[in-house]
């Protein structure tokens, strides 16, 4: 087993009064050679957007880029004519393949909106552009449940992207899950969303993060309660 750790205080932060956003791979100007991506994981970032504020129209390619709304709502709109608002419960989906412009704008005057933004490599260059948004199903104590996959391996709740990558959510809570990997070569990715638990030995904190690969079942453990983001993805 290999095995990489991002603590929560480590990762790159900035905060421009109308976003407050942390980077736990090099981003924007935060750069650190030792954590430029895991497998092809390439960005997780963690943001927060003031009251009617957020990103203008901007454009990205070869990409695909998955948002997941934690607290308030954002509104996307792009170059395809897609206009909605991304809410927690629900999962945003973006390939960018040839090239598509877009914004991310906070929908609310009054109130900040959370989200993760997630970028994945894609399997093969200039895909057809697409969006897609996802209701998710209701999250379980002690399940997982499955919110992006590989085209053809999902379900009506869930959102699929160009690699051979599994997202998934784990509401754990005074238990131990086994997690089997999907594919062989794959790493697993765990990001804390909320509480402590311990992975593979290693006890983790909110927003830390672990990396693991070489390595097909991995436990997970927690004596109280912690939200989980997994995220298994082709390391080569």
């Amino acid at each position: 087993m290999n095995k990489t750790i991002h603590r929560a205080q480590t990762r790159g932060h900035a905060n421009h009064g109308w976003l407050d956003t942390y980077h736990t791979f090099s981003f924007a100007g935060y750069y650190d050679p030792r954590r430029i991506h895991f497998g092809a994981l390439r960005v997780l970032n963690d943001d927060t957007v003031a009251p009617g504020e957020g990103f203008g129209t901007h454009p990205h390619d070869n990409m695909e880029i998955v948002s997941i709304a934690l607290e308030g709502a954002l509104r996307h709109g792009d170059s395809m004519g897609n206009m909605q608002e991304l809410r927690p419960g629900e999962i945003q989906v973006m390939s960018a393949g040839t090239g598509i412009t877009h914004s991310e704008m906070n929908a609310s005057d009054t109130e900040p909106v959370k989200f993760l933004q997630i970028w994945v490599l894609t399997d093969a260059e200039n895909h057809t552009p697409r969006y897609n948004q996802i209701r998710l199903a209701p999250a379980k104590r002690n399940e997982l449940r499955t919110i992006v996959a590989p085209e053809g391996n999902g379900s009506e709740h869930t959102a699929w992207i160009h690699q051979s990558a599994w997202f998934h959510t784990l509401n754990l809570e005074k238990d131990t899950y086994e997690y089997a990997m999907r594919r062989e070569g794959n790493g697993l990715y765990v990001f804390v969303l909320e509480g402590d638990v311990t992975v593979e030995n290693e006890k983790l904190a909110s927003r830390d993060g672990m990396g693991i690969w070489e390595q097909n079942d991995i436990t997970l453990h927690t004596d109280g309660k912690a939200s989980l983001l997994l995220i298994e993805v082709p390391m080569r």
